[in-house]
Formats: structure tokens, sequence, C-alpha cells
């Protein structure tokens, strides 16, 4: 027994056992003990289960990179996002996101690579890090109508799915929410409140999502008969200070105004500031809501209406899509959130089986509105 102890504390310094002696063990050839280790079914039963014993007696750990290289595979999928640490590790956005997208790799066995983009020159050595086929996909959150990278993973032949769009004809896989429907339903709710003058703080506008959001909110005016006033559109960047900044604006050029609605609960929060130090109570002199439903909204005082995308959801469902694309995800999924899966609600032509996929808003009624 001390000679056998001896043998696997040995082993075990060395880095564990190998290949070869778990062949010698199961007195098989190397080549069957790989068949069994990655799933292959040209394997007997009995030859399978002598390969199986010989794993759990010796401890066999497979090296995840020496398989994932013999099946031409990286076991690895990147997130990439184009944006600075400041806004990544602040905003509660991408932190849902993340989480979406982890639960859904991880039942997949699947490596989840971050990447903050800051520009075109980090955009090309990434897009060449892919091409050499470090990672087997890329998901992109947070991207702008000039972003390339999508197209230059396109040419690559390197999967991607989007988090939003770039533009309405979007030709890249994209989960994406009804945010023109949301924004409508947000503004709808505040001329339901009796509310006269509604001003927005819109998001950039070289983000569709951001400019979907401002649709909906000249739609619901336009549904309500009332006059589209340019003055009460102010354009923030997704930011708290952004919002502040705007509010500030719009408070400037009407003075009157007796609602807002914000492109997202951060640039909502930064409005409530301003408001505040305006001398504007909320919701008695000014209401106002805010889009995502992020812990933003609940901790706002008062807590902020607004409107819900299931930011969650939608990064598991980039995730599924993604291992669609990739061959190693079918439906029924033990853990698929089915609630991601309502993309017929989107524009045309984009249902359940679509890889462009649409999911669901909804407003959600707090005490600031």
């Amino acid at each position: 027994m001390a000679a056998v102890r001896s043998g696997r504390a040995r082993r075990t310094a060395r880095s564990g056992p190998t290949l070869e002696e778990v062949a010698r063990r199961a007195g098989v050839g190397r080549g069957t003990v790989s068949r069994v280790v990655n799933g292959s079914a040209r394997v007997s039963d009995r030859t399978r289960a002598a390969v199986e014993d010989a794993v759990a007696e010796l401890g066999y750990v497979p090296d995840r990179v020496a398989r994932a290289l013999a099946a031409g595979s990286a076991d690895t999928v990147a997130l990439v996002v184009p944006e600075p640490e400041s806004r990544f590790f602040t905003e509660p956005y991408f932190a849902a996101v993340v989480r979406g997208i982890s639960a859904e790799l991880a039942r997949a066995d699947m490596q989840l690579l971050l990447t903050l983009l800051h520009g075109p020159k980090e955009r090309d050595r990434f897009a060449q890090y892919a091409a050499s086929h470090h990672i087997d996909g890329v998901l992109l959150v947070s991207v702008h109508a000039d972003h390339t990278l999508p197209d230059l993973l396109a040419r690559s032949e390197i999967p991607a799915v989007l988090g939003g769009r770039r533009r309405a004809a979007e030709p890249v896989p994209y989960v994406d929410c009804d945010n023109t429907g949301g924004a409508r339903s947000a503004v709808t709710h505040l001329l339901a409140r009796g509310r006269g003058t509604i001003a927005t703080v819109t998001g950039p506008g070289d983000v569709y999502a951001a400019r979907c959001r401002t649709d909906g909110y000249r739609e619901a005016l336009r549904a309500a008969d009332r006059p589209l006033d340019e003055s009460l559109l102010a354009c923030g960047d997704f930011t708290d200070e952004g919002g502040e900044l705007a509010m500030r604006q719009l408070l400037e050029r009407a003075p009157g105004l007796d609602a807002v609605f914000c492109a997202s609960d951060v640039m909502a929060a930064g409005a409530r500031r301003a408001l505040r130090a305006a001398g504007r109570s909320v919701p008695d002199d000014v209401a106002l809501v805010g889009f995502d439903d992020s812990v933003v909204a609940r901790h706002t005082d008062p807590p902020l209406t607004t409107v819900r995308q299931p930011i969650g959801a939608m990064g598991g469902e980039m995730a599924r899509v993604l291992l669609e694309l990739l061959g190693k995800w079918t439906p029924g999924t033990p853990g698929t959130d089915a609630g991601a899966r309502r993309a017929g609600e989107g524009p045309a032509g984009e249902g359940p089986d679509s890889l462009h996929r649409v999911l669901p808003t909804e407003l959600v009624t707090r005490a600031s509105s």
C-alpha cells in the first residue's frame, strides 16, 4: 500500500495521471480512451465501462485544451464590450447581461472571455485574435451604428451575435427588446396621468435602441394628437452625468415641463438630481419615467416608474443563439427561460426559430409618476 501511495503522490506532483496510464489500467489503446473521454459512440459498452472504471480509480481529469483542439473547438466564447471600464463596471445593465450569458454558457460547458475594446487598434487586434481560432464565437453588446467588428468577424466566418443592433436591417444575428413599444407605453402612461408638457432625455443618436426609444416617444404624442416640440428633446449618453446635464438643458428651454421620459434608469437618476437642485418635486411637479428596470430604479427616491426590458433573459438568449450557430444547443435544454423565446412579438418575420429575436418589454409603475 505504501508503494501505491508513493506512486500516486508522484503522479500528483507531476500534474496527475496521463491518458497512457488510463489506457494501461483499462487494458486498451490510447485512442480508445480518447474516444470514451470525448463521448464517441464507436466503443462497446464493455470497453467503455473498463475505461470509465480506470478513469475513476486513477482520478484522471481530461485536458480541456487538448480535447478542444482535437475537436477543432476552443470551447470558449468572447463577450466584447466596446465601452470604457468606468461605464462597464458602474452600469447595472452590463452586470445583468453578463449573468444571463454566463448561466447559459455554463450549461453548455463553455468558457466566457470578457474583452473591453476602446478603439480601432484594439478592435483590429481582437479580430485577428478571433480569426486565429482562439475562440468559437463572439457576443457583442452596446453596439453603435459605426461599429465594424461584426463585419470583420463575418468576413472571417466567425459566428457572432449582437445584443441590440446597429440598424433596422441588421444582417448579423441579434437579440433585442421592443424599444419602441416600451417607450410608447411609458409616454402613454404619462399622458394618462394628465401630464401636459412631456419632455424626453434620449440616448446617443448612433445607438439604434436610443433612436427607437425616441421614436416611441414621438409615436405616443402623435397618437394623442399632441404637438411635437423639438425643444423638449435633450440628448444624453446613457450615463448619470449625461442625464443630469440633459435635464438642466430641458429646464432652461421649457421651465414649465411637468413630465420627463428618460431612455435609461441611469439617466433618470441624473435627471432626478437636476430636478431636486432646481427645487422641483417628483412626482408632484415633474413625473419621471426611466427605461431598463435596473436596481437603480428601485433605489431612486421616490422609486422610479420604468420600462422593464428582460436584460438577463436577453443575455441568455444571445448565448443560446450563438450555441445554435455552433451546433451546441438544442431546444428544451434544462434551465431555458421560456419567456426569452417569445420573439414573435417583434417585427414581422422574427419568429422563435429566427436568428433575429425581439423580446417584449413591460411598464412597471412606481411612485415617481
